[in-house]
């Protein structure tokens, strides 16, 4: 039977989610071919400004050559479709190429709407809509100091965010009298607009451009209808989009009266055979500008080509997103110009949090609602309206503070119907969460892995993370934040209570907020902490009991019982005489040796007393420990920079090893590892580290909460431009801020994600100062500098500590059950020991288990 033969033309988004569908579908009757006038397959425009941060191309993609090869779906990059001709049921390409098809799916999208100003089309004047089009503001950036968005809506502020990362001084010009003037009402505007002048975004609201010419102090002067102007070296246009209609129109196809495709409830056109789905559609006089009535669109008409009856009814409009940093919600009928509508509306000036909440004639149902500052109550006033509930007998409650233990205050999670769509992207419901939970899923990361919840937009993160707890807790598992069963308290409430109590020991934790004697979770999680903040000697008395075996011998375990030794080399840097050192101790004691990633020498084999030994000899050449084994600061890797490389601007080396030396032992809670590139080629791999450093013709660029391991992950760019000692200040801040707040055992990439308010509250946080922390992180950085000492040389000169390091209490003779065998010209490891390894699986083991 010949497979039938379905052309999709747009590869954006929906036109991929449309395919994802097909797929899905498990029917292997269809042919499929998509045309992208791209250079590059479906990738995530909602994330667009995160391609400006740090992440790459790739970072964004949503599919992949070898996905489409695998599942037998042919694609067309860089190759606009010019023609259908209805008639042979093919379409034609701008290079002649023709593609018959028996159904056809037109994924235009939309385009950027660029109004007709004279001068709109100069060098530095750019849209916002693809990865080419932020290429393009990137290049402009580094020839810039100021930039102006022309358009204050969704796109205009989210492409304001982007200039603002990019450092440039930043402007956005708006028509209406207000921002955002389709989704907010005038309060929730007015206050939007003060949040955002308060980050140092000028906003130019009722201003009507009338030509761009050429500047006195910038390149370009921009004058406005009312006889005013505004200079600027870049204009980045964001006023909203347009259907990308053009090939329906020229086929004769219906459109709207402004535009659009004109569909019905099965996405189907005027024209047999032809559907339309996305921002290119037109259905009841609406044009769908968010992706989730897009992906709705998707799955009708996939469904509806597999022969199955779907309908679309329409797409709820609501968003919550953060711009600029700030919170900012609507929902359904914002201006309240629904029949009867009657609003409550709180408003706090000091706070600057505005919420409006709009509900019917009757008193009795939701018709909108407005939040801008504080959008957490936007899930449950979203469920409440999308579910038809009714409202409690004060509704004001639902958007007043300080009434979460009212039970007036509204529903929990548990009163929505297993219908309730609580991911509108990806269309997942509570009862697809539930069956998750019912099928082994316990945390986000399992949620997200198994139904895509939150993976978009990612606003509906909260009310996933609540209907997840919730279910959990009915199947009788325990939903806390304890650290463990002797303290009742999470790691960030355990460091804030040893913090300002200043207490030193676990003895006094124990006595003070827990219970028992502790555990091989509680001890090393407290154990960190308090080296984190008074960076005493680990193995003081009252502190070594609380140390892993890592930490008890200051070495890293190996699977033999042996240890490693890595000394410290900061930037990498190393002497000649320095490296002879290294290959005399390996030759005399017999140990493997390796480079690290890090740029370090490891040397593997040591006897546990044998280290004490080895220890002496490093340190007498003028080596100390590297803190290989702690949770701790690692390494700083660096390029050689403009010391030596022709690309370099910057001497990388230099800052690396200032770096290294001002961090080093600093404990945390998980290891943490940095890299300073001399220029932008990035040599050093900074993008990929906790702390990533980058240098440009105009100073430092700063990336944060990057790692590799299992889940790589690009760094952010947090800062740009900056100069070392300011780099240094927001360092000082960051590692601080990270060592209070995260979890046990939790990386800086985890931290951030897990973070509330994500990076532009961070950002908020350590460059702005808006706690009034800064101070108190910066001395409480430099106390624990001041603190350092080098842990190998302080116990070698401690006859008492020293008598940890030996086989056996009463004699001083070594295991000899210990081999090693012979490979490619060094000793490896003849077996390790059976109990050790299944010692060592068993606590792997328990830690995954209290990780989830």
């Amino acid at each position: 039977m010949r497979k039938q033969r379905i052309v999709v033309v747009g590869n954006g988004m929906v036109g991929h989610k449309f395919i994802e569908t097909l797929l899905a579908s498990g029917q292997e009757n269809n042919e499929i071919i998509t045309f992208s006038d791209e250079s590059r397959l479906a990738y995530d425009r909602v994330q667009l400004t995160s391609y400006l941060t740090g992440k790459t191309a790739e970072d964004l993609a949503l599919t992949t050559d070898t996905y489409y090869q695998e599942n037998g779906v042919s694609f067309v990059l860089n190759e606009k479709v010019t023609v259908i001709d209805v008639e042979n049921k093919q379409v034609i390409t701008e290079s002649g190429r023709t593609e018959p098809y028996d159904k056809l799916v037109l994924a235009t999208g939309s385009f950027p709407f660029v109004p007709p100003i004279p001068g709109n089309n100069q060098e530095h004047c750019h849209v916002y809509r693809t990865l080419d089009d932020l290429d393009a503001i990137e290049a402009s950036s580094k020839k810039s100091k100021k930039g102006v968005v022309i358009g204050g809506g969704l796109l205009g502020l989210e492409a304001a965010n982007a200039v603002k990362n990019l450092g440039l001084e930043t402007h956005v010009v708006e028509f209406a009298p207000r921002l955002m003037a389709v989704q907010l009402d005038d309060g929730g505007g007015a206050l939007l607009r003060r949040k955002i002048e308060g980050l140092g975004v000028a906003v130019h609201t009722e201003k009507a451009t009338t030509e761009i010419v050429t500047g006195e102090e910038s390149r370009y002067r921009m004058n406005f209808a009312d006889g005013s102007h505004l200079e600027t070296d870049m204009i980045v246009f964001s006023a909203g989009i347009r259907p990308q209609d053009g090939l329906a129109k020229e086929t004769n196809i219906q459109l709207g009266e402004r535009g659009g495709i004109v569909i019905n409830n099965q996405c189907q056109t005027s024209v047999d055979r032809i559907y339309a789905i996305g921002e290119c559609a037109l259905w009841q006089q609406q044009i769908f500008g968010l992706v989730a009535p897009g992906y709705q669109m998707a799955k009708v008409a996939a469904n509806h080509i597999l022969g199955e009856a779907v309908e679309f009814a329409g797409a709820d409009m609501s968003t919550k997103l953060k711009l600029l940093g700030v919170d900012v919600a609507s929902i359904g009928d914002v201006h309240g110009k629904t029949e009867g509508a009657q609003s409550y509306t709180y408003h706090d000036e000091i706070e600057q949090v505005y919420k409006r909440l709009i509900i019917s004639k009757d008193g009795k149902k939701i018709v909108g609602a407005v939040l801008v500052g504080d959008a957490d109550a936007y899930g449950t006033l979203l469920q409440i309206k999308q579910n038809d509930m009714p409202l409690p007998a004060q509704p004001s409650v639902l958007i007043l503070p300080n009434v979460k233990d009212d039970e007036s205050a509204g529903m929990g999670v548990e009163a929505l119907p297993d219908t309730a769509v609580i991911c509108s992207c990806f269309d997942v419901t509570k009862g697809d969460i539930k069956q998750a939970v019912s099928s082994g899923c316990t945390s986000m990361t399992m949620l997200k892995e198994s139904t895509n919840a939150s993976t978009g937009c990612g606003g509906c993160s909260a009310l996933a993370k609540q209907v997840l707890d919730s279910e959990l807790s009915q199947l009788g598992v325990e939903v806390n934040n304890h650290l463990c069963e002797h303290f009742s308290y999470s790691r960030q409430e355990m460091a804030d209570i040893i913090r300002i109590n200043k207490i030193k020991t676990f003895d006094e934790i124990l006595e003070s907020h827990g219970s028992g004697l502790g555990c091989i979770t509680c001890k090393p999680t407290i154990g960190s902490i308090l080296a984190s903040f008074w960076n005493d000697y680990v193995l003081e008395d009252n502190l070594a009991e609380l140390q892993d075996t890592n930490d008890i011998y200051l070495g890293n375990m190996q699977k033999d019982g042996t240890y490693s030794v890595v000394p410290r080399i900061a930037g990498g840097e190393i002497t000649p005489d320095k490296l002879i050192v290294l290959g005399e101790v390996a030759k005399e004691f017999g140990l493997y040796t390796k480079i690290t990633g890090g740029q370090r020498v490891d040397l593997f084999g040591a006897h546990v007393s044998e280290l004490p030994i080895i220890w002496r000899k490093l340190i007498d050449a003028g080596f100390e420990t590297g803190h290989a084994y702690g949770k701790s600061v690692r390494t700083v890797k660096s390029c050689v920079g403009s010391t030596w490389c022709r690309y370099g601007v910057n001497d990388s080396v230099g800052l690396a090893i200032k770096i290294e030396n001002r961090y080093k032992g600093l404990r945390s809670p998980h290891k943490i590892k940095f890299a300073v590139s001399g220029c932008t080629r990035e040599c050093a791999e900074a993008q990929s580290k906790d702390i990533g450093i980058i240098a440009t013709d105009r100073g430092w660029n700063l990336y944060v909460c990057g790692n590799g391991g299992m889940r790589p992950r690009h760094g952010d760019l947090f800062v740009t431009n900056l100069d070392e000692a300011t780099l240094v200040q927001y360092i000082d801040r960051l590692l601080m801020f990270y060592i209070r707040t995260a979890d046990r055992l939790q990386r800086t990439s985890v931290w951030l994600e897990n973070l509330e308010g994500g990076l532009e509250y961070l950002r908020s946080v350590i460059v702005d100062d808006s706690l009034n922390l800064g101070e108190t992180l910066e001395a409480e950085m430099e106390h624990n500098i001041a603190q350092y000492q080098c842990e190998w040389k302080t116990t070698i000169e401690d006859p008492e500590k020293l008598k940890r390091f030996q086989h056996f209490i009463n004699s001083k003779e070594t295991d000899d059950g210990v081999e090693f065998v012979k490979q490619r010209e060094q000793k490896f490891p003849k077996k390790g020991l059976p109990e050790l390894e299944e010692g060592l699986r068993k606590h792997e083991k328990m830690i995954e288990t209290n990780n989830v």
